[in-house]
C-alpha cells in the first residue's frame, strides 16, 4: 500500500523501500516493531504535526484529595496552565463592582462604540487579579503522569469539582491513521530499519556467499546513519515547533 494507514502497512512500505521482496531484508518482526515505536516516539517528540493543543477536564475524586495530585493521561506532553478554580454556587449580584463595570461598559459600547476603553478596563482588572490573587501553581512531569496542584486542598478543592488544564497532547496514530502516511515518518522509519538491517549483517562482514558475493553490512549501516542524520537535521530546521519563551 502506497499510503500506509496502520503499523503493518507502514512496516510493509518501509521494507519495500529497502528492496523487499526482491531483496531479503534481514530484520526480525520484533525489531521492526521496535524501530516503528522509536520512529513514532521521535516524531511525536519533535514534529509540529504530531501534537495539538487541547483542554483536559478532570473531575476531582476522593483519591485525588487524599493524594493531593491528579493523574494525567500518557498522551499529555505539556501542561501550559491551569484555569482558576471557580467558586461553587457563585453568582455576581447587581451591587458587585464587576457587575457595575460590565454594565457601564455595555452601555458605552452600545452608545459610543468605545471598544478601546472596554479593552483597557478588562486588562486592568486582569492585572489586579494577577497581583492580588495570582494564578494557581502546579508541578508536572510527563514521565510521572501526575500534576501536583499547589492549592489549598482543604479549602479550595472538593470532590466533584472540575479542574481544567490547557495541555499539549500527542495525536494518537491508532485513532487518526493518517499519521502513518506522514512523509517524514515514512522516511525516518525506513532509515531506522535500514540501520537495523546493517547492524544485523555486520557480524557476517567479509563472508563470501556462493557465486562470489560478499556481504557488506557495514556499508548499509553507514548509509543509514547518514540518512538518519540528514532527516533529524531536516526535522529541527523545518518541522520542529519553536521553543516557548518566558518573560519575567
Amino acid at each position: 500500500m502506497a499510503n500506509p494507514n496502520s503499523r503493518q502497512s507502514l512496516a510493509d512500505y518501509c521494507l519495500r523501500q529497502l528492496g523487499a521482496p526482491v531483496i531479503e531484508v534481514n530484520v526480525d518482526d520484533d525489531q521492526l516493531d521496535d524501530r516503528i515505536d522509536e520512529a513514532i516516539q521521535y516524531y511525536q517528540q519533535y514534529h509540529a504535526d504530531a501534537t495539538m493543543r487541547n483542554y483536559l477536564k478532570h473531575q476531582i475524586t476522593s483519591t485525588d484529595v487524599t493524594n493531593k495530585y491528579i493523574t494525567i493521561p500518557d498522551n499529555i506532553l505539556y501542561i501550559r496552565r491551569m484555569f482558576p478554580l471557580a467558586e461553587e454556587n457563585s453568582s455576581i449580584s447587581m451591587f458587585d463592582a464587576r457587575y457595575q463595570i460590565h454594565l457601564n461598559d455595555i452601555f458605552d459600547l452600545g452608545h459610543m462604540g468605545n471598544l478601546a476603553n472596554y479593552v483597557q478596563i478588562q486588562q486592568y482588572l486582569t492585572t489586579l487579579d494577577m497581583f492580588l490573587n495570582g494564578e494557581e501553581q502546579f508541578r508536572f512531569n510527563r514521565h510521572i503522569n501526575r500534576a501536583y496542584l499547589d492549592v489549598n486542598w482543604e479549602r479550595d478543592v472538593t470532590v466533584g469539582r472540575y479542574v481544567v488544564l490547557d495541555v499539549t497532547e500527542t495525536v494518537n496514530p491508532t485513532a487518526y491513521t493518517d499519521v502513518y502516511n506522514d512523509m517524514f515518518l515514512k522516511r525516518y522509519t525506513t532509515a531506522l530499519i535500514k540501520r537495523q538491517w546493517g547492524q544485523n549483517l555486520m557480524k557476517f562482514e567479509g563472508m563470501q556467499l556462493p557465486g562470489g558475493v560478499t556481504m557488506n553490512g557495514r556499508q548499509i549501516y553507514e548509509d543509514a546513519l547518514q540518512d538518519i542524520e540528514k532527516l533529524e537535521e531536516e526535522m529541527r530546521l523545518g518541522f520542529e515547533m519553536p521553543s516557548d519563551f518566558f518573560m519575567g
